[in-house]
């Protein structure tokens, strides 16, 4: 079992639009569920801590019910704990969720920026959809380079923020500002699913990328899953050789003193 932080915005206004913002549900739900149905542990966090801000949910979609009616789900968001109190070593993953609220305060979080750092200078896998994105920028590693530099990134497009008639609002578009990072953006048509995996970093366009991105997490933690269990049968059989060596010293020993 894996242990995975889902990172989530504080904010709940776009701007000083008066207009209501937070998470994206679905952003959240599916990869939850992907997740869970895997049997990995998913915890949560906030930029501020406490209960963040959630979009509207879809009741039609029946993965968005069951992920705010879950017990254990709603008991952690209930009051998540604050960024920059994570100790990273607690876990073999970060998501980023999206939702528009992550443009205003993901970018400039020192705390989430050391979160994502550590996790993957560990040898842990980061993920972001959508939005959530803007907390790979300024993401510096341990190597003294940019998470992003190089890298093939997907995340919500101009073309999208335009459709969604959030172009005028947002502060920057995330698109720009990754490339401007030395990000190779990558994408897809207008919220059509796209999913790009670059080593340790998973990242999706849109919502409808969410849970891809999951997916493709889970593909990565089968593949070390798969190289502990291969390094723990070559240890036993280390021990176990060398047990039988001990075993055949006494018995060669006993054999010489008899003669």
């Amino acid at each position: 079992m894996k242990k995975i932080l889902m990172v989530l915005t504080s904010v709940s206004e776009l701007g000083d639009t008066g207009e209501k913002t937070g998470y994206n549900v679905a952003e959240a739900a599916h990869p939850w569920k992907v997740f869970k149905d895997s049997g990995h542990f998913v915890d949560f966090a906030s930029i501020k801590g406490g209960q963040p801000p959630s979009d509207v949910v879809d009741t039609d979609d029946p993965i968005q019910v069951a992920f705010t009616q879950d017990e254990t789900t709603r008991a952690g968001l209930y009051n998540t704990a604050r960024v920059d109190v994570i100790d990273p070593e607690q876990y073999d993953a970060v998501y980023l969720v999206g939702g528009h609220g992550t443009m205003w305060d993901f970018p400039d979080s020192e705390g989430l920026q050391r979160l994502v750092a550590s996790v993957y200078d560990a040898g842990g896998l980061v993920g972001a959809v959508c939005h959530g994105p803007a907390g790979l920028l300024n993401v510096e590693l341990k190597d003294g380079f940019r998470l992003v530099q190089g890298r093939d990134v997907a995340a919500f497009t101009n073309d999208e923020e335009v459709a969604a008639g959030k172009d005028k609002v947002i502060p920057f578009f995330l698109a720009d500002r990754l490339e401007e990072q030395e990000a190779h953006h990558v994408s897809a048509g207008v919220f059509e699913e796209k999913v790009v995996v670059d080593d340790r970093l998973v990242t999706g366009q849109n919502p409808a990328s969410a849970a891809g991105v999951a997916k493709e997490m889970e593909k990565l933690f089968a593949e070390v899953i798969h190289h502990e269990k291969a390094e723990e049968q070559h240890e036993a059989e280390a021990l176990r050789a060398e047990k039988d060596a001990e075993k055949d010293a006494k018995k060669k020993a006993a054999a010489d003193a008899g003669h």
